[in-house]
């Protein structure tokens, strides 16, 4: 008998401690937190109109290199060969500084990255420093984000905090 009370004890502190131990998790939808965020339009706004701008940059200068072949084309045959491989070179130049430009903008350590993240970064830091204190004022271990997990076919709406991160950032919701 002293054992069944002894393996009850143990299994009911076992269970305790478990219990003792669960973890909350919450949820943050961020399309929603930083759509109420003014700065992030505006850093959105000024991103597209750069974008666009150096688009039509880039485009101008493929339409002359498009321009150079087509007007090439029709003068082939009256040019010589070396004036054709003059004609050749200069739109082969002309085609490399479309792409060098295109990567100087759009590339993956280009203007647009670097100026997405000096505009976007301090908004990130500061969100994510108001889910962090949503999360430690609330005791949660670990909040996801509902915006970006396609993997999440139902949360409660009870666990989402997407209106306490903003009233951390000074947004009432």
């Amino acid at each position: 008998m002293n054992i069944k009370k002894t393996l009850t004890v143990v299994i009911a502190l076992f269970a305790y401690a478990l219990t003792g131990m669960a973890q909350k998790f919450a949820m943050v939808d961020m399309e929603y937190v930083l759509s109420n965020i003014a700065g992030y339009e505006v850093a959105n706004n000024q991103l597209e109109q750069l974008s666009q701008r150096w688009q039509k940059e880039v485009e101008k200068i493929s339409r002359e290199a498009e321009t150079m072949y087509n007007n090439y084309k029709s003068q082939m045959p009256f040019l010589t060969d070396e004036q054709k491989k003059k004609h050749e070179e200069e739109i082969v130049a002309k085609e490399k500084e479309a792409t060098m430009l295109r990567n100087k903008y759009f590339g993956p350590e280009g203007e647009l990255y670097k100026k997405r993240q000096t505009l976007m970064k301090p908004i990130q830091e500061e969100v994510y420093n108001a889910v962090k204190k949503v999360a430690e004022e609330r005791g949660y271990m670990c909040i996801f984000d509902r915006a970006s997990s396609a993997d999440i076919i139902f949360a409660s709406p009870r666990i989402d905090v997407s209106n306490e991160v903003l009233s951390k950032l000074g947004y009432s919701k």
